[in-house]
C-alpha cells in the first residue's frame, strides 16, 4: 500500500544515509554560510563531508539579513565566490555589493548539497571524540532530546577533520579546551571571545583566524573571531564566505 510505502521510502534511505556518514572525512559542526561553504569546496574536492545544525534550517544568520531586512552586503574579495554560486548582485558604492538573504541562503545550501555534502538538520553536536590528544569524530544527538533534558545517550561520527563553524558561541573549541586540559593556537590557550563591532578590522581577521586551532579541529566564520578575539563585523558576509573557503583549501592541502 502506498501509506506503508511512503513511510518506509523515508525511513530506509535515511538511514542509509546515516550509515554512509558514519566515518567521514570532515564533519562540520554548524549550518552558517561558512561553514555551507566550506561543505561546497570539500565536496567539489572529493572529500566525503557531512554538516550537522542543531536548527529546522540550516542557513545561520544570514537568513534574515540585518534587523529582519532580508538584504545583506559582501565586499569586492568575495564577489568571485558570490559567482561560483550564482547569486545575484548588484554593486553600491565603495567596493560593496547588495544580495538577497534568502537567495543567497538557498544558493549556498543548493550548491552545497548539489557537490555531494550532506547536510544533517535538527541534530546537536555535544561533545568530540577525542583519541591520543587528537579530534577525531563528533557526538551527536537529536536537538529536542537536548531541548527538553531528556537523558538518551548520543550516537559517535567519526571524521579525520572537524570544523567549528558554531559561530559566536565556538562551542566546540570550548569543550575540547574545557573537558580536555589542552591549550588551543590562540594567545592564551582557550577561546579569548569575539569584541565589538570593527567591520573592516573584523572581515579581515575572521580570515587571517581560520585555522587548525588543535589537531584534528579547524575554526571558521564567528567561531574564528570569537576564538581568537577579534572584532565582529556585522550584516556584511564576505569574510563569513572567504572564511569557509579558506578552511576548506586548508584541509584539502592535507588531506588530498
Amino acid at each position: 500500500m502506498i501509506e506503508k510505502n511512503v513511510s518506509h521510502g523515508i525511513i530506509s534511505t535515511y538511514f542509509e544515509k546515516l550509515e554512509r556518514n558514519l566515518d567521514i572525512d570532515v564533519a562540520i559542526v554548524g549550518g552558517g554560510p561558512s561553514g555551507i561553504v566550506a561543505a561546497y569546496y570539500l565536496a567539489k574536492a572529493g572529500l566525503k563531508v557531512a554538516q550537522f545544525d542543531r536548527k529546522l534550517s540550516p542557513g545561520g544568520g544570514m537568513w534574515g539579513g540585518a534587523m529582519m531586512f532580508n538584504q545583506i552586503v559582501v565586499q569586492q574579495e568575495a564577489i568571485d565566490i558570490v559567482k561560483e554560486f550564482e547569486i545575484n548582485h548588484r554593486p553600491y558604492g565603495d567596493g560593496l555589493y547588495v544580495m538577497d538573504s534568502v537567495e543567497s541562503t538557498s544558493a549556498l545550501l543548493y550548491k552545497a548539497v548539489h557537490a555531494g555534502a550532506t547536510i544533517f538538520n535538527c541534530y546537536s553536536v555535544e561533545d568530540v571524540v577525542f583519541k591520543n590528544n587528537v579530534v577525531s569524530g563528533v557526538v551527536v544527538n537529536w536537538t529536542p532530546v537536548l531541548r527538553e533534558g531528556l537523558h538518551v545517550d548520543p550516537l559517535n561520527i567519526m571524521a579525520k577533520c572537524v570544523i567549528d563553524g558554531t559561530g559566536h558561541d565556538s562551542e566546540m573549541c570550548k569543550t575540547v579546551a574545557r573537558k580536555n586540559g589542552i591549550r588551543l593556537a590562540t594567545d592564551t590557550g582557550d577561546v579569548i571571545g569575539e569584541r565589538s563591532l570593527d567591520v573592516v578590522s573584523g572581515e579581515q581577521e575572521v580570515v587571517n583566524g581560520t585555522k587548525e586551532i588543535y589537531p584534528g579541529l579547524y575554526v571558521c566564520g564567528m567561531a574564528a573571531s570569537a576564538v581568537s578575539g577579534t572584532p565582529r563585523m556585522g550584516p556584511i558576509f564576505g569574510g563569513m564566505l572567504m572564511s569557509g573557503k579558506k578552511v576548506a583549501e586548508l584541509i584539502i592541502k592535507k588531506l588530498k
